[in-house]
């Protein structure tokens, strides 16, 4: 695999065999399926679970909580580990739905690639656009993969074409579909000139793979019909003539994305997709901290946290942090700094996951994913070293962008609230502000839907109705400046201050107006809308 040609040394092999890599798509375009065949081809598990079938089939492995089953819709991002050929794969799944872009663009930082999955009959979606702006700002390679190419779908060069003046990035297809519809049989893979043939009889079976001499060879004839063969040579021409050549260094700097086609409820294109993931995806990356960048190759361990998810397993008040490795070859059992308070932590029993099962994790290595089960010491943007005070940075905080009191329907139980609160806050799930002035507190959340998975996640994992109300706020921005400005502001400004689960300040607006209106006469005060998440 193509590496940048600096002076850096080659990593060692247990580091450069890992991918770790993002599934982003708008919602609906197949991610969830597409990480089941994942697992399946990595032998991870028997049978893949649809989002859409019925009764106990229904059953996917990277849906874990109970709303993600009931909507069949993925809510919290999950991690998955496993092997394919000889390489390990570290999977994580994102919410493609737009309420929960927070948590996905988070998981972005955690990851080395992103795997871009468009629906051929959508082409390109607003969330799959936002999510690719992220990638974009951050460099991550991308590869796309284009799916339900077994329904009615667009013409394969006008979803290339979107794709290109839509992202604005280089599109080289790596494989070309042989027709679409019900008429679609599988597709010619360009880049090993092979036929691959779809089984429709046999949802998860791997499909058939024809090794041909290139485009010319008669054995095409025999297995596919007279007019789809010369669409097929008339179209690959056209691409080979039209669309640029595949560069891998290209990928790896973001600039050039390869496409492939299938249909992942089939299990088709998904075994040359995962192949082209080793062959053209990035080993892991350097992280960005301060005050000096960590090197993957580094023998020192050290990770960071880019994600809490609480009551994983409802029989425990457990929360785990999902924990980036970042260098060094980790064992169970050691010791490492925690950064923010500066204190030793013994990881004793770190999990490696699949979905929602666990297993202890004996060893990891940098690019892997492990989880740190806790009591709440760990939180997003944390990071853990052998001891050198390093700070990953780049983590996001949003501004929430919509705001809403809350009450127990026990009013006994406010203590119980209060507790459940500040657990999803930590966990990055919410935004908990506790006015100066009054009691209760209000939540912020960046989608709707939020509110929803908050109160179910509630009752079920604490056994607390409650109640969201509508609130005089619409929005909020965290204070910055000297100490003493920002005291002095607050005691102007009791209506509208706050403070979240952090203890830093925060100004909640009703208007655009008071935004303005603090720039104008508190020049000394910057209000912001994103904070790192860190010390």
């Amino acid at each position: 695999m193509a590496t940048d040609l600096s002076n850096r040394p080659a990593l060692p092999p247990e580091i450069a065999r890992r991918r770790t890599f993002a599934i982003i798509s708008h919602p609906d375009a197949g991610k969830t399926t597409l990480t089941e065949k994942f697992l399946l081809y990595g032998g991870a598990i028997q049978m893949a679970g649809q989002v859409r079938a019925k009764g106990e089939a229904r059953r996917t492995r990277s849906d874990f909580m109970q709303m993600e089953k009931d909507r069949g819709i993925s809510v919290s991002a999950s991690a998955m580990s496993f092997d394919f050929n000889d390489l390990r794969f570290n999977l994580v799944d994102t919410p493609g739905h737009s309420d929960f872009s927070e948590d996905t663009y988070r998981t972005l930082t955690a990851v080395d690639a992103a795997v871009m999955v468009i629906d051929g009959a959508k082409g390109v979606e607003s969330q799959t656009q936002k999510l690719f702006e992220v990638c974009r700002l951050r460099d991550l390679p991308i590869l796309t993969f284009c799916n339900k190419m077994d329904r009615e779908s667009r013409d394969t060069f006008e979803i290339i074409d979107e794709i290109q003046e839509m992202l604005a990035i280089d599109v080289t297809p790596a494989s070309w579909p042989i027709g679409v519809g019900s008429e679609f049989m599988g597709c010619y893979d360009l880049i090993n000139d092979r036929l691959e043939l779809m089984d429709r009889a046999d949802r998860n079976k791997v499909a058939e793979s024809i090794k041909i001499k290139g485009l010319d060879d008669p054995l095409l004839a025999q297995h596919l019909p007279a007019h789809l063969l010369e669409k097929l040579l008339e179209e690959v021409e056209m691409a080979r003539e039209l669309l640029p050549e595949l560069v891998p260094q290209s990928v790896l700097e973001g600039h050039m994305t390869p496409i492939w086609f299938g249909s992942a409820i089939n299990s088709f294109g998904v075994q040359e997709l995962m192949h082209g993931i080793g062959q053209y995806g990035p080993e892991p990356q350097i992280q960005n901290a301060e005050p000096r960048k960590i090197s993957p190759e580094e023998t020192k361990v050290s990770g960071f946290v880019f994600k809490v998810q609480a009551n994983m397993d409802p029989k425990h008040r457990d929360r785990v942090a999902f924990v980036r490795m970042a260098s060094g070859h980790f064992k169970r059992g050691m010791k490492l700094t925690h950064v923010r308070s500066k204190k030793p932590m013994a990881i004793s029993n770190p999990v490696l996951f699949l979905a929602s099962d666990r297993e202890l994790a004996e060893e990891a290595w940098a690019g892997d994913i492990i989880g740190i089960p806790n009591h709440g010491q760990l939180r997003i943007g944390d990071t853990l070293t052998e001891g050198e005070l390093l700070r990953v940075t780049n983590i996001p905080s949003f501004a929430p962008e919509l705001l809403q009191g809350v009450r127990a329907m026990d009013p006994m139980k406010s203590k119980h609230l209060e507790k459940a609160l500040m657990q999803f806050a930590e966990e990055g799930a919410a935004k908990v502000f506790k006015p100066n002035i009054g009691s209760g507190y209000i939540v912020g959340v960046v989608g709707a839907l939020q509110f929803e998975v908050l109160a179910s996640r509630i009752e079920l994992e604490y056994g607390l109705p409650v109640r969201f109300e509508s609130s005089q706020f619409t929005s909020a921005r965290w204070v910055n400046g000297a100490r003493q400005d920002v005291e002095k502001f607050v005691n102007l400004n009791k209506q509208h201050s706050a403070i979240d689960h952090d203890g830093d300040t925060v100004y909640l607006t009703r208007l655009k107006w008071d935004i303005d209106r603090v720039e104008r006469d508190h020049p000394e005060i910057k209000l912001t809308a994103t904070k790192e998440m860190m010390v």
